[in-house]
């Protein structure tokens, strides 16, 4: 993959992502040297975007959840109902009234409990004095912060920064973790929070730790409950071989990431965590670190895999298939796997790697039919009319200028997806669209996509149920995933990537998804929209008898999805586009 260029920056606030050249950058937070036109957006700009978003404002909207439940039984239904696992962040410019942030997380939210001890934050990107900001203002001075990021080059100007906004604050030390690869990347989000109650959180995003990435961009966030201590005479992780989809699995496959950060970085951190009890965790850890594993020696029973290697791994082992044609009138039914991420890496010229290794790995088990595979990728048009208009688009990545990457555009183009797909008619304006029966709004299509989700629908053409999903830092590319096996035999990781994956049978009452009879339904996971509560009502293909647990999945996007039609292009950073966007500005390289 070739080294891309230094991006255009519209404030300090918004920096290219994995792509960036730290070194080059000369401004705090910032890679675009250009100035475009015309200037940046004054305070009042900003009500005027409220005031547009207002303008349309139903009626039905304006009703919002005042807490957030996370369990609730249906007096109708005998089920019970889940709140989302993940929740998106707060959108700033999005009016209270409309009710787009219900259940939505601030940073501050996070981050402002005076009982956190010690933190320690993984990231790409920082904003020191953003990130201590967030903190409780009586506990800023005593919490100990450890940042971890990956500008190892001494002579880099994103560590010099980052070391000299350290300096300024006597409870923060950087960590640079080990980068052996030339174009890999410290890319994971994550933080974990060790509190003065003897309880400990991990919390696992898509955001950088920048004031702009927090503030109009769409992210997720998962965050484990609070870990108590383990009882006594629990033995130790090290010790164990944890079963597949447990607490104990995740705690394992969490030590073992942090431990290639080498212990001089991260051992006393490993060492804090193991004292905790991880049972209450539901999810599963996929991860990348920069590595080489050989495939045929694969086996994540016995240690932890990196990379699509893990991906193909724990896809194989959700049991899907059981629920796959349940209450369909049609004798099979065709899933959906959904790609939606903010950066689109140089891939081959042919789509071997696409097809042939990360599909199979998020599509291990043979089945009939096939399923279907869409990318979520914003266009110009899209990024035009985001809250940040060409703002958000420096942090969005596909290059399609050069010949191999018309070939690459050219094998992706039948699953590109639009990221809004809403009124292209109103190509200058952010209101957003009407809704019509058939769309399920999700709220976001004005908020810039920098989320990352990988979902299964068990139904192509309702994608009213869910058969699993992914939050991550890893966008497509070779270098999060890994490469394809070379002729080692070996599987080549360049980046550290760190997400979630979650499925519905992971929230029983009970591990009983093993011993259910075929077809029985036990678990669904449906999406959920504006809100993070799955409704009272049931899907179609869930009958009344059969329901255990219902367990939500907050959208950050608009279903049905919008396919590209035959004129749409992806949104390319490294291109000019002359058009002004709704703020009048015009992006020009």
């Amino acid at each position: 993959m070739e080294r891309p260029t230094k991006r255009a920056r519209l404030s300090p606030d918004l920096a290219v992502e994995e792509n960036a050249v730290p070194d080059r950058v000369s401004t705090p937070l910032a890679s675009l040297h250009r100035s475009i036109t015309p200037p940046p957006r004054a305070r009042s700009q900003s009500r005027a975007v409220s005031n547009a978003l207002c303008s349309d404002l139903k009626s039905d909207q304006l009703e919002g959840l005042k807490s957030k439940p996370t369990e609730h039984t249906s007096t109708k239904i005998s089920h019970r109902l889940i709140s989302s696992p993940i929740q998106l962040t707060h959108i700033r410019d999005f009016p209270e009234q409309r009710g787009y942030n219900v259940d939505t997380v601030k940073l501050r939210d996070i981050l402002g409990d005076p009982m956190i001890r010690e933190c320690w934050q993984f990231n790409y990107l920082f904003d020191v004095d953003f990130l201590m900001s967030n903190f409780d203002e009586d506990v800023r001075s005593l919490v100990k912060v450890k940042v971890v990021h990956g500008s190892w080059e001494r002579e880099s100007a994103n560590r010099v920064r980052v070391e000299e906004a350290c300096s300024r604050y006597p409870n923060v030390e950087p960590i640079i973790a080990y980068m052996p690869e030339r174009f890999g990347t410290h890319h994971s989000k994550m933080m974990i929070l060790l509190r003065h109650d003897d309880l400990a959180q991990v919390v696992i995003h898509t955001a950088n730790m920048i004031h702009g990435d927090w503030a109009n961009m769409t992210q997720a966030v998962w965050r484990s409950p609070l870990l108590p201590l383990q009882k006594p005479g629990t033995p130790a992780t090290a010790s164990m071989k944890p079963s597949f989809a447990t607490g104990a699995r995740f705690k394992r496959d969490l030590l073992s990431y942090l431990k290639a950060y080498g212990l001089k970085k991260t051992g006393s951190l490993v060492q804090e965590l193991n004292r905790f009890d991880f049972d209450s965790v539901r999810a599963a850890l996929v991860a990348s670190t920069p590595s080489k594993q050989v495939f045929s020696n694969l086996d994540s029973d016995k240690a932890t895999l990196w990379g699509w290697p893990a991906l193909r791994d724990l896809m194989s082992r959700i049991l899907i298939q059981a629920k796959a044609t349940k209450g369909s009138q049609r004798p099979t039914v065709q899933p959906h796997i959904a790609i939606q991420i903010s950066s689109i890496a140089s891939l081959g010229q042919t789509d071997k790697w696409l097809t042939e290794v990360f599909f199979k790995s998020l599509a291990p088990i043979p089945s009939t039919p096939q399923p279907k595979y869409s990318i979520l990728f914003p266009t110009p048009d899209e990024i035009r009319r985001s809250l940040e208009g060409y703002g958000s688009g420096g942090s969005i990545h596909m290059k399609t200028q050069t010949a191999p990457q018309q070939k690459q555009l050219q094998y992706m183009r039948p699953h590109l997806c639009h990221w809004a797909g809403d009124g292209l008619s109103k190509s200058n304006c952010i209101d957003l669209s009407e809704e019509t029966p058939l769309k399920r709004e999700a709220g976001r299509a004005r908020a810039a996509p920098h989320i990352k989700t990988y979902l299964r629908y068990t139904d192509a053409e309702t994608m009213d149920s869910i058969d699993w999903a992914m939050v991550t830092s890893a966008n497509l590319s070779t270098q999060a995933w890994g490469a394809g096996v070379n002729q080692n035999g070996e599987v080549r990781i360049s980046s550290w990537e760190i997400g979630v994956v979650v499925w519905p049978e992971l929230f029983l009452d009970e591990k009983t998804a093993d011993s259910t009879d075929a077809g029985s339904v036990t678990a669904l996971m449906v999406p959920c929209f504006k809100r993070d509560l799955p409704a009272s009502s049931q899907p179609d293909n869930m009958a009344e008898d059969e329901a255990r647990t219902m367990v939500g999945f907050r959208m950050p996007y608009d279903l049905p999805l919008t396919p590209y039609s035959d004129s749409d292009e992806p949104w390319c950073a490294s291109a000019s586009h002359p058009t002004p966007d709704w703020r009048g500005q015009s992006w020009i390289n």
